[in-house]
């Protein structure tokens, strides 16, 4: 008899931890998670960023605001980049980087000192690297300038801890094997490659002016390029030897918007047109995916788990719109999200 009460003591403290168990393991770690950000640029007032869960049954059209009262993102946000459970958005019109939970988002720190017209970051082993585009001007972007760097930032601290002067003009980046690959969007024509043990340049490569988007796939870097007066083209960049090969864009196709890389198929836009060949093609296809006929000025752009994000700057005065497509170009989402949505960042 009192080996059965203690059969039955056991048994009831086993599906008591058991339950415990599956229920810690079914908490949401926050309300912004499973789901997808909108970054909105804002123009000259204050940045924003909206948020969709997968399915589109929950839409919050102002996530900093709605966790973090009065206090403001800043002004013309430019990029979000993630770290365990942070995400960091960087406002480049006010020198600020806000550092919030990525799930809850609420406020963190504020990286505010030792940045200058901040633009792109990555993270490698609790340092973040944003490039500084510092007195780089919005009204002739063309002119470039040589004083940009890489901030390199101590996550634990929240401070800029040093700097890597570039001598160079400096815009998006990726982070490979412990080597920052950066872009120079305007006038030069080199990938800039930084040792981020050293923290010295290495030997740039040779890619043409006007790059722009930068992807990773397999050891090879996809750059788009989109200089003025030249045919668009996208540039592959294998990083294990730093060879270069080039698909070029037709004159029909003129003026290449966005490029993206999903499931080994690179997807470009010209206009609001959509157009994807594999990794591997030699040549540019002109026949578009689809069209969205709803989008006047394509500003951001992304391919992720079988959809299309689009976003539409509008006159970057008033609250714009979003648009999220299937892979063969069926509608199957339109948000209103805030000034001018530039990009979209993925918080699965």
């Amino acid at each position: 008899m009192k080996l059965s009460k203690l059969l039955l003591i056991a048994l009831s403290v086993s599906l008591f931890v058991s339950c415990s168990s599956d229920d810690d393991n079914d908490e949401s770690k926050g309300q912004y998670e499973n789901g997808f950000f909108i970054l909105n640029e804002g123009s000259a007032g204050q940045g924003s960023v909206s948020f969709s869960s997968d399915d589109f049954s929950v839409f919050t059209k102002d996530a900093y605001t709605a966790a973090n009262g009065t206090d403001l993102l800043g002004k013309y946000a430019q990029n979000i980049f993630f770290d365990g459970d942070n995400a960091y958005i960087i406002a480049g019109g006010s020198n600020v980087i806000n550092v919030v939970n990525r799930y809850t988002f609420k406020l963190i720190a504020k990286i505010d000192s030792g940045l200058a017209n901040p633009r792109y970051g990555v993270v490698k082993d609790g340092k973040a690297y944003v490039t500084n585009a510092n007195t780089y001007s919005y009204i002739n972007p063309a002119t470039g300038n040589t004083d940009d760097y890489v901030a390199i930032i101590n996550l634990t601290t929240n401070k800029v801890e040093s700097k890597i002067e570039l001598n160079a003009t400096a815009d998006r980046l990726v982070l490979e094997d412990g080597k920052l690959y950066i872009t120079e969007q305007y006038n030069n024509d080199k990938l800039l490659i930084v040792n981020i043990t050293t923290k010295a340049l290495e030997t740039p490569v040779v890619i043409g002016s006007g790059a722009d988007t930068i992807e990773e796939e397999n050891g090879i870097l996809y750059i788009l390029r989109k200089p003025y007066g030249e045919s668009s083209e996208i540039v592959k960049v294998k990083i294990s030897d730093k060879s270069v090969s080039k698909v070029t864009f037709p004159e029909t196709l003129d003026s290449a918007g966005f490029l993206d890389i999903s499931d080994n198929k690179i997807y470009y836009t010209v206009g609001s047109s959509v157009y994807s060949i594999n990794t591997s093609a030699a040549s540019i296809s002109t026949s578009a995916i689809f069209t969205a006929s709803s989008v006047a000025n394509l500003y951001g752009f992304a391919v992720n788990d079988n959809k299309i994000y689009l976003a539409d700057s509008g006159d970057y005065k008033a609250d714009s719109k979003a648009y999220i497509y299937n892979l063969t170009g069926t509608l199957q989402k339109e948000l209103t999200v805030g000034v001018a949505p530039n990009g979209f960042y993925f918080n699965d």
